[in-house]
């Protein structure tokens, strides 16, 4: 595969995709489609342990926003499959100043994949005496101090991404033990420390 087959495909959330992506389904289903690939409203509907109604109409609205397209590929009489349209969505918070209520999708968008992280983790600690000890040493929750101006936070953040991309690039599903891993990069100001 060609190097820039590989290359990620990434959309930049405008004002309605944010609004349509703020609902806990719609969410899932994204993801759930960028992790697991293309699926059909049914086989999303027992992942995520929903009904194929909801399911579908959700998928529906996705689509409108240019989020999942169907796969022609896949399909076969009357079943649709759907797949991601883009492998990442990005947005700048700024995007949104002048629209409240996007403002606010946003902010539940952010929300959302706060909780997610956090039932990843309980996920793993739950399950983590059931894998082998090199991937319980590999696994970690790291963090540090730093003291950066915006500017400087971007440039790490842009640094960093552009190591992830490399190894998201250079990734072989087939090596021996590979798995899926979710790797997230945040990054925040502390707030209420004392002066």
């Amino acid at each position: 595969m060609g190097n820039d087959e590989r290359k990620p495909r990434q959309v930049r959330l405008d004002h309605r995709q944010v609004r349509v992506l703020a609902h806990p389904l719609r969410l899932r289903l994204l993801g759930a489609l960028r992790v697991h690939g293309p699926a059909t409203a049914t086989g999303l509907a027992e992942l995520l342990d929903t009904n194929t109604g909801a399911t579908s109409y959700h998928l529906r609205q996705l689509a409108e926003a240019g989020l999942v397209v169907e796969d022609p590929d896949l399909a076969s009489g009357r079943q649709r499959w759907w797949k991601a349209a883009h492998e990442l969505s990005s947005w700048e918070p700024t995007d949104f100043d002048d629209d409240p209520d996007a403002r606010a999708a946003i902010e539940w968008i952010q929300g959302d994949q706060v909780r997610l992280i956090a039932e990843q983790a309980e996920r793993w600690f739950a399950a983590q005496q059931d894998w082998s000890p090199a991937w319980r040493d590999a696994v970690g929750i790291n963090d540090t101090l730093l003291h950066l101006g915006p500017d400087r936070l971007r440039a790490l953040e842009a640094e960093v991404w552009q190591i992830l991309m490399r190894y998201r690039d250079e990734s072989a599903p087939d090596e021996p033990d590979a798995q899926p891993v979710n790797v997230h990069l945040v990054a925040y100001p502390i707030i209420g420390r004392p002066r």
